[in-house]
């Protein structure tokens, strides 16, 4: 049928905080009706042995003047179009487009309640941003992140210390061909398959955008962000 495959698109990365009670969540997600007393000691237990293995990796970045700072929804949607202006294939958000897509994000239920975040200069300039969905003992969910020039390092710091200090017991996202090599330098990440993500043009200037992954897609440009993607209409 003559689509593109975009191979790092079709992976989601997990990056584990403790893991016992990172699987007691999974269970939980699958099993609703288990009893938390049935789990939680044992993965407390367990996470407690292997507290030292899972300490939080190694920052890319020791320069005290790059700090990080949660924002709200408006503060991402001005900051976002600007990140991205650099990829060939973007999209072009008009009006109240995006914060208006971002409300409707912020009614999923699934993950925990959507936060935002940004990593900023010695300036006040904002080097990137983030938005996830989490809670306290939950899986945190990332439905964007993205980041000028080099700095995609120390925003995936930042995403990941503002999941752990939330309570959150691990994180997950799509994958995204320019932080591919911050994800593959962190520790306790693994990498699973996730679905096909494929793009089909008859626009040459399409084309070799997605060949060369020059493209801005997946998060907000997928369908991550409907209640459709995860939430459960079956319960009350």
């Amino acid at each position: 049928m003559k689509y593109q495959l975009l191979p790092v698109h079709c992976l989601e990365w997990t990056c584990i905080f403790r893991p016992g009670a990172m699987a007691a969540a999974v269970l939980r997600r699958r099993w609703p009706g288990l009893p938390r007393l049935a789990l939680d000691p044992f993965a407390g237990a367990f996470d407690a042995l292997a507290r030292r293995r899972f300490d939080p990796p190694a920052k890319h970045s020791s320069s005290q003047r790059i700090h990080r700072e949660p924002i709200d929804a408006a503060q991402f949607a001005e900051r976002l179009p600007v990140l991205v202006t650099d990829y060939s294939l973007r999209p072009s958000w008009r009006g109240e487009e995006l914060p208006r897509l971002l409300a409707l994000a912020a009614e999923k239920r699934a993950d925990g309640p959507l936060h935002f975040g940004g990593t900023y200069d010695e300036t006040g300039g904002m080097l990137g941003c983030y938005a996830f969905y989490g809670q306290a003992g939950g899986i945190a969910n990332l439905l964007q992140i993205q980041a000028s020039g080099s700095h995609w390092g120390v925003t995936l710091d930042a995403l990941i210390a503002a999941a752990r200090e939330m309570g959150c017991v691990g994180i997950t996202g799509q994958t995204q061909s320019r932080f591919m090599p911050q994800l593959f330098g962190h520790k306790d990440v693994f990498f699973r398959y996730a679905g096909g993500t494929m793009v089909r043009s008859r626009i040459a200037e399409v084309t070799e955008a997605v060949r060369s992954g020059d493209i801005f897609i997946g998060g907000l440009m997928g369908d991550r962000w409907t209640r459709l993607s995860s939430d459960d209409f079956g319960r009350a």
